[in-house]
C-alpha cells in the first residue's frame, strides 16, 4: 500500500509528547478540546433557548395575562444576564462553526487552526464587550 495519501486532513502530529507519547487525535487537550467542548455546550444552550421560546410563545394562545406576567420577569437584571449568556452562546457558536467548516473543507485548515481559533476568540471579544456594555445600560 502507498503511504502518501494526498489528502492534507490526514496529516496528523505524531511528535512524541511530554510524556512520550505521540499525539493521535487532533482535540487531545488544549485550547481546541475546549473549543470543541464549548462548541456542544454552546449548541445544548441555543437548543434549550428555543425550547423555551417556543412555549413562551404558545403561552400566548393559552393565556395572554399568564403570557404578560413571564414577559414581564424578562425585564430583570437576572434575566439581562442570562440574555449576555445566551447572546455569548450564540456568537461564540457561530464563530467557531465557520472555523470547523474551514477545518473541514480548507485544503490549510489544520495547519491554521491555531491562528483560527484565535481569531474566533478575538471576535467574540470585540463584538462582546460593546454588547455587554450596551445591553447592561439599559439595568442600571
Amino acid at each position: 500500500m502507498d503511504d502518501s495519501v494526498p489528502c492534507e486532513v490526514l496529516r496528523v502530529d505524531r511528535s512524541p509528547t511530554r510524556t512520550g507519547l505521540a499525539r493521535s487525535t487532533f482535540y487531545r487537550g488544549g485550547l481546541s478540546m475546549w473549543a470543541w467542548v464549548a462548541q456542544r455546550v454552546s449548541g445544548m444552550v441555543i437548543y434549550v433557548f428555543l425550547l423555551v421560546h417556543v412555549a413562551d410563545n404558545l403561552m400566548l394562545r393559552v393565556s395572554p395575562a399568564a403570557y404578560d406576567e413571564v414577559i414581564g420577569t424578562y425585564k430583570t437584571l437576572v434575566m439581562g444576564i442570562g440574555e449576555i449568556g445566551l447572546v455569548a452562546a450564540i456568537l461564540g457558536h457561530g464563530f467557531n462553526g465557520i472555523r470547523i467548516v474551514l477545518l473541514d473543507f480548507w485544503a490549510k485548515g489544520i495547519d491554521k487552526s491555531r491562528w483560527m481559533l484565535w481569531t474566533v476568540i478575538v471576535l467574540w471579544v470585540l463584538v462582546m464587550v460593546p454588547f455587554v456594555i450596551r445591553h447592561l445600560s439599559h439595568y442600571l
